[in-house]
Order: structure tokens, then C-alpha cells, then sequence
């Protein structure tokens, strides 16, 4: 999810192997959903070689000494962003072969195996999925039934939709005989793709009485923690769940969160993105609601992982952005300063290293793969004045220069068809050897952006 972002849009051929190194573990992958009486692949949390689900069983608490369960196999959500990464790949690509090859296998079979875990309530008609955990790692089921997993896990059920609308459009975009060819290797009926459009569509969000988005069903009814009271006594809280557990209680008792979970649907998805898909499932959301959800999990996360500090950076960028540039500044520290207390020694965490190159580019020039179409949104921190980086999209190589009030794009001379470039509600093609600058006026978001054309180079 941090990694391959960078990647795809610099060296897409190593993009390339490494979503492939999922698609050659794909029959491990489908030999485990079929063991768990489940349709499609159940890619393991952490992998073996061959693809075999190896996160080990147990957890020791070098506080309590004691050996604690992990249950952190339950993330199904690893499935959903290898689909997601597979999406990605071809929307920065274009390549329709190996969307048709492998892309298209990955994201059907992770849809396949989300459409089997959801049970359907006719009552409300909605499907619901239980048995999960989220990113937050902290919770592994409600307090009184520990380990057996969560329901409606929020982030599961909206990137499980986001996934099964593009299972059917990888179909739709591979019409004639490659499609066909997909289709008729995975078995894929009329019937099957109409159950996922509905899928996409019914899957449960929770909310909670003042309309936050809940972060699983019960956590609502779960008890504040006294932060100030840990924070005084341990200092360093990042691993709360090591904690709780020390002082004979659990995390699963408490609302709040090992790293970002809800809010994380929009680092992948974005403010509009993440609102158009719960639209999608029939639930409003405005940007106010967006806003109160992201600042009530944000004053609830331990930041137990140095993911957190890049999430954090990202979201609060379209929020606040001296608050955006502070937790940019500490996530470009956390390996260095060692921030978790004696990881450093064991090897540096390679995703957030990723995370914070990536920052720049998705989240103040606010760059994002739309279908078939590059988005900019751009929000300069106040202690930036300007970002420049380039990129390969689609067989071009592209220029990105972002000012206080303007945003140039230049594309080197070649020969690949021209791109659908969409910045606020300003979208214009653009073809290689030319360049393109878009006007920004000062305090505006890039909503309100006008376009005047550059010269041919």
C-alpha cells in the first residue's frame, strides 16, 4: 500500500513483479479460501515463500512474560489492497495485457472471496462481514469474546465495495476476446458479476448517534481510555495492547487504535473518493462529517507504528496544513530518532520510508490515479513554497511544478496517445511535448483552479 505507489509511477516494470509475486501465489492463495470453506483467494496476513499463511499464533509481552494470542491471520483486508494495488498498477500503466493476463485474476478472486465472507440480512438487506480485524491491530473482538474477530470492520466493508465495483469494471474494460478470455478462465457468469454490483452497493457501514463513521460495529458502546493517566505513567504508549495486557486488561475494552483504520479509507481513497463510495452504499457523508471523523480517531491512536505519523501527515493535509507539515517532519524522523524505542537496530520499516517520499506528491500536490485520468488537488503546507517531482504515466514521462499559485505540467516528447489530465474541475488532454500550467489563486483548493495553456517544447 506505501511502497508500491512510488514505484508504479517510476519503475512500473518493478511494480510489475511485484504485484506478479502475488499472482504466481495465487493457487496457495485459493487452496486456503477452499480449506476455510470460502470462494476465491485468501492471501495469508503474513507469507511464506510459497505463499502460506505464516503469522504466528502467539505474541510475547517482554512487560508481563507472558505469551499473548495473536490473532492478526484475521486482517483479511491484506486481499483487498492487493486488488487495490493491482488497480493502481494498471491505471498508472494503461496495460490492458496484463490486466487481462493477471491484474484482472487478483481482482476478481479477492472480490470472489469478499462476496463469500458477507452475509446477506434480508430484514435490512445488507450484507454484513464478521470475523475480521482492521488495521488497527489493537482489537481482535468484542471484550467479551476475544479473538473471534469483528463485525463490519469499516474500512473492510467500504474498500470491499471499492473492490468489487472494479471486478466488474476490469470486465467492462476488457471487452471482446479479452474478456472473454478472463472470464471464461475464472468461470465468471452474468449471475456472479450482478452479485457483486449488489455487493458493492449493500455492504453495512456503521455510524456513530452524531453521524462519526464507526470503526466496527460495538466500538462505540466500548469505554474512553484515560490517555493523559498512560501517557504520564508510560510515556511512550505506542504499544498499548503490551500495556493493557501487563496490567491483566485489553485493548479490546478501549476505543482506541494501535495506527490509523477508518482513516486510512481516506489516504487510499481520498475526501471525495471515500465520500462517493459510502454514497455508492447508499450512506451521506459530508465533508464536516469527513473532517470530524478523521480529528475524533486521530485524538485516539496510540501512533504505534511510524505508518501512522505518514497516514496522519496525508489526511490532515486537505484539513490542516501546519498540523499536516508537523506529522511530515516526524514521520522524515521516526527511523532515524529510533521513535519505537529499539526497532531501528532491526532494519528500517521500508513502508514508511515509501510513505514519506510519496507524501509530497499525494498529498500537497495532491496527486491521485483517477480512471483513466491523472488528479491533481493541490494544498501546499505553509512552511513549503514549492514541490517538484516526475513521474511515468501511461509511456510518458511527466514534469510536475507546484507553486503557491501555480501548477505546471510538462511532457517530455514521445509517442504515446495523450492523457486526460483533470486538476479541481478543470480537465484538459495532454499530449507529449506539451505543457500545460494551471492557476491557482492563493487560499483557493484546487476546485477552484483555471487552466491557461503553455507553449509546445
Amino acid at each position: 500500500m506505501f511502497v508500491l505507489p512510488v514505484i508504479a509511477l517510476r519503475t512500473p516494470e518493478i511494480s510489475r513483479a511485484l504485484i506478479d509475486y502475488r499472482w504466481r501465489r495465487l493457487d496457495a492463495a485459493r487452496a486456503a479460501a477452499t480449506a476455510a470453506g470460502l470462494r476465491g483467494a485468501l492471501f495469508p496476513w503474513q507469507s511464506g515463500s510459497d505463499g502460506r499463511e505464516e503469522t504466528p499464533e502467539a505474541l510475547y509481552n517482554p512487560r508481563s512474560g507472558r505469551w499473548m494470542p495473536d490473532n492478526s491471520h484475521r486482517q483479511r483486508h491484506v486481499g483487498l489492497a492487493i486488488a487495490y494495488n493491482a488497480w493502481q498498477h494498471y491505471q498508472a500503466t494503461g496495460d490492458l495485457e496484463w490486466l487481462a493476463e493477471r491484474g484482472g485474476e487478483l481482482i476478481i478472486e479477492v472480490t470472489r472471496l469478499f462476496a463469500s465472507l458477507a452475509e446477506h440480512d434480508t430484514a435490512t438487506d445488507r450484507f454484513h462481514i464478521a470475523g475480521v480485524m482492521g488495521p488497527d491491530e489493537f482489537h481482535d473482538g468484542a471484550p467479551d469474546a476475544p479473538g473471534s474477530g469483528l463485525r463490519d470492520n469499516t474500512y473492510t466493508n467500504v474498500l470491499a465495495s471499492w473492490v468489487a465495483t472494479r471486478a466488474a469494471r476490469t470486465l467492462a474494460l476488457l471487452h471482446g476476446h479479452r474478456g472473454e478470455g478472463l472470464r471464461d478462465r475464472l468461470r465468471v457468469t452474468d449471475e456472479e458479476i450482478a452479485g457483486w454490483a449488489r455487493l458493492s452497493t449493500r455492504l453495512a457501514v456503521g455510524f456513530h448517534r452524531d453521524g462519526i463513521l464507526t470503526q466496527f460495529d460495538g466500538y462505540e458502546s466500548l469505554q474512553e481510555l484515560d490517555w493523559d493517566h498512560y501517557r504520564e505513567e508510560y510515556g511512550n504508549i505506542g504499544r498499548l495492547d503490551l500495556i493493557l495486557e501487563s496490567e491483566n486488561d485489553s485493548t479490546n475494552r478501549y476505543k482506541l487504535a494501535k495506527q490509523p483504520d477508518v482513516v486510512m479509507l481516506v489516504y487510499l481513497l481520498g475526501h471525495d473518493g471515500l465520500r462517493a463510495q459510502l454514497a455508492t452504499l447508499g450512506y451521506p457523508f459530508s465533508e464536516q462529517d469527513l473532517t470530524r471523523t478523521v480529528e475524533y480517531y486521530l485524538a485516539r491512536t496510540a501512533n504505534g507504528s511510524t505508518l501512522s505519523r505518514v497516514v496522519n501527515a496525508s489526511v490532515l493535509a486537505g484539513i490542516d496544513p501546519s498540523r499536516s507539515w508537523i506529522a511530515f517532519r516526524e514521520a522524515l524522523t521516526a527511523d532515524l530518532d529510533d521513535s519505537q524505542g529499539g526497532t531501528t537496530r532491526e532494519g528500517i520499516h521500508l513502508g514508511a520510508m515509501a510513505g514519506t517520499i510519496d507524501l509530497p506528491v499525494r498529498s500537497f500536490a495532491g496527486m491521485a490515479l483517477g480512471d483513466d485520468e491523472l488528479v491533481f488537488a493541490p494544498q501546499l503546507p505553509p512552511n513549503l513554497t514549492r514541490v517538484g517531482f516526475q513521474i511515468r504515466y501511461r509511456g510518458h514521462l511527466v514534469d510536475v511544478m507546484l507553486r503557491d499559485r501555480s501548477l505546471e505540467l510538462r511532457v517530455h516528447a514521445g509517442s504515446a496517445p495523450a492523457i486526460h489530465v483533470r486538476v479541481g474541475a478543470v480537465a484538459v488532454p495532454l499530449s507529449a511535448g506539451q505543457t500545460k500550467t494551471f492557476a491557482i489563486g492563493p487560499g483557493t483548493s484546487a476546485r477552484d483552479a483555471t487552466n491557461r495553456e503553455g507553449g509546445l517544447d
